[in-house]
């Protein structure tokens, strides 16, 4: 009897018997594992050790190992191919028309050549040319991240328009050699996510933008910023970056909080001059929009929301304009142009010219937040004037709607007080002293070319303020290229003298005295010119684009038509 084992059992075959043992058997004696009669016994196996230990995954005795298949190419979705290298990988996937060659030119400015890889398709954008050095194992994606998130909000909080936050967001996380980065920015929430390659897991970060503050100098040094950080040429580094932007976060405001107040005032009695006011207006208009200007940020220290600081900054002026009115015979004054002045220091204009621009450009769902909050914002100096107004009405105020029909020719006064209006809201905006000089004569032509257009020329008002507001955004991006900086520091102000507040007055006007026709005539002519400073305004931007050096061979792309489908 011998002992073999067979994957690790212990079988025991019997010897062979003689042929005169050979006697039939009982079935009883018959074994399992007994080779029936007629079949050759397999070649005993030597004899191993019983005390050595087996393993049920060893292979059998006699199995070859077999060779090893060639490494796949292309890879599994899910595994990593063995020559994978996540520092020297190959580009993760090539279009069948090609990857079409696209310089960048160096001497553009970043926002344009960010803006070109963002209208790109992903598989057709170059790779990354990290500017910024970081040490050999790559660089921090989550810090990289998180100072990107960072920045994106300090630009959203301070108006810029959704285009421009995700161009900037683009160049930070590119320069630091994150090159595969999808940034999305809504009215309140920015997110970017990075994906290393085709196999590996994204990594997503959000922040939540809950205040906004108007801060031009603030807004001009995270610009800076950016720009260091997209420069070759400037060494910034992680920790370099997160210092500078927790200066810029730490910076007080330029400008002192009665210098604001004056310019309040200042605002408005320019305004008040634009629309046939004199000297009594002009310090019955300031004196009003100090008064608002004042009880607004009291109701702002009581935590009341922005719809209710808006509806009680627009009482002081009407009620001044309601009591010089009822003062007639003491004084003759225009309180049209009382309330008119008041009313220009209130209005959005930049709210309005962000969010009609993100509209131009395809970020919808901002647009819309931002049109809504104009809105809410309207409404509330509505319900302010027509309280006041419906008052005066119920008082036997002497309010003359035909007052609207009266063009008083002052040029040379008028466009002093352009003038005026464009730097008091340079000031109110908190820009940097640099820029308040060049935005205020760019608010002077504003209202020359106007003037030219609809005074002497008699073309409809809506019409001239579309090309004085194209004039604008021209010249406003002409001198945000020269500075390497944002536009809407050499924009926004320089449209105030084109704000419609005259037309927003005479139609409140209209309706508190149950002309509800005439009233929302005027109103749908104030949206009108609103519209038209906005388009006018992003028209311009763009002709300056299209007659300066873009960064590719076939410029900015821009999204096509639907055609309805």
């Amino acid at each position: 009897m011998r002992k073999r084992h067979t994957k690790g059992e212990l079988v025991t075959e019997r010897e062979p018997e003689a042929a005169e043992d050979r006697k039939p058997q009982s079935d009883e004696a018959r074994s399992a594992f007994t080779p029936p009669q007629g079949v050759v016994p397999q070649t005993p196996v030597p004899e191993q050790d019983e005390s050595q230990t087996t393993s049920e995954f060893a292979l059998p005795d006699g199995f070859s190992t077999p060779a090893a298949a060639p490494a796949d190419t292309s890879g599994s979705a899910f595994t990593p191919p063995q020559t994978y290298s996540s520092r020297h990988a190959p580009p993760a996937f090539t279009p069948a028309h090609g990857i079409p060659m696209v310089k960048l030119t160096k001497e553009a400015p970043w926002q344009d050549r960010m803006r070109t890889m963002l209208r790109m398709p992903v598989a057709e954008r170059p790779a990354a040319e990290p500017v910024q050095k970081h040490d050999d194992e790559g660089p921090a994606v989550p810090r990289v991240l998180d100072l990107t998130l960072r920045i994106g909000e300090l630009l959203l909080a301070g108006g810029e328009g959704a285009e421009d936050v995700e161009a900037a967001m683009f160049a930070v996380c590119r320069s630091y050699g994150l090159d595969r980065c999808e940034p999305t920015v809504t009215f309140t929430l920015l997110s970017i996510s990075y994906q290393p390659s085709l196999i590996d897991d994204p990594v997503t970060s959000s922040r939540t933008v809950r205040r906004r503050g108007t801060d031009y100098t603030r807004l001009a040094a995270v610009f800076q910023l950016v720009y260091d950080i997209s420069d070759a040429e400037v060494d910034v580094s992680l920790e370099e970056a997160y210092r500078r932007l927790a200066e810029i976060r730490r910076n007080r405001h330029p400008y002192p909080g009665w210098v604001l107040s004056t310019a309040t005032g200042l605002l408005a009695g320019g305004a008040s001059i634009l629309v046939g006011g004199d000297l009594i207006v002009f310090v019955a208009a300031a004196l009003g929009a100090i008064l608002g200007d004042r009880l607004a940020w009291l109701c702002a220290g009581r935590g009341l929301p922005e719809f209710y600081q808006f509806t009680v900054a627009a009482m002081p002026p009407a009620a001044i304009g309601i009591l010089l009115t009822l003062a007639h015979n003491l004084v003759d004054v225009r309180a049209s142009a009382v309330i008119t002045g008041g009313l220009f220091a209130l209005l959005p204009g930049r709210a309005l010219v962000a969010g009609v621009q993100d509209g131009l450009t395809g970020y919808y769902i901002t647009a819309a937040a931002r049109l809504l909050e104009v809105m809410y914002f309207f409404v509330g100096i509505v319900v302010g004037v027509l309280v006041v107004l419906y008052l005066g009405v119920q008082l036997h105020a002497q309010l003359n709607p035909e007052a609207a029909l009266q063009v008083i020719d002052r040029p040379y006064w008028q466009i002093a007080a352009s003038m005026a209006l464009s730097l008091a809201f340079a000031i109110l905006l908190q820009q940097e002293r640099s820029t308040v000089l060049a935005v205020t004569l760019n608010g002077g032509v504003a209202w020359v070319v106007y003037g030219a257009m609809h005074v002497v020329g008699g073309i409809s008002p809506v019409a001239s303020t579309a090309a004085a507001a194209g004039l604008v955004g021209l010249f406003g991006q002409l001198f945000s290229r020269y500075r390497f900086a944002s536009a809407l520091p050499y924009v926004t102000a320089a449209i105030g003298p084109l704000l419609p507040g005259s037309a927003t007055y005479f139609g409140l006007l209209a309706i508190a005295q149950n002309d509800v026709d005439a009233g929302l005539v005027s109103l749908t002519k104030a949206a009108a010119l609103a519209m038209a400073i906005a388009i006018g305004v992003n028209l311009g931007s763009e002709i300056a684009r299209l007659f300066l050096r873009s960064p590719g061979a076939e410029g900015r792309r821009a999204a096509k038509r639907t055609r309805g489908f």
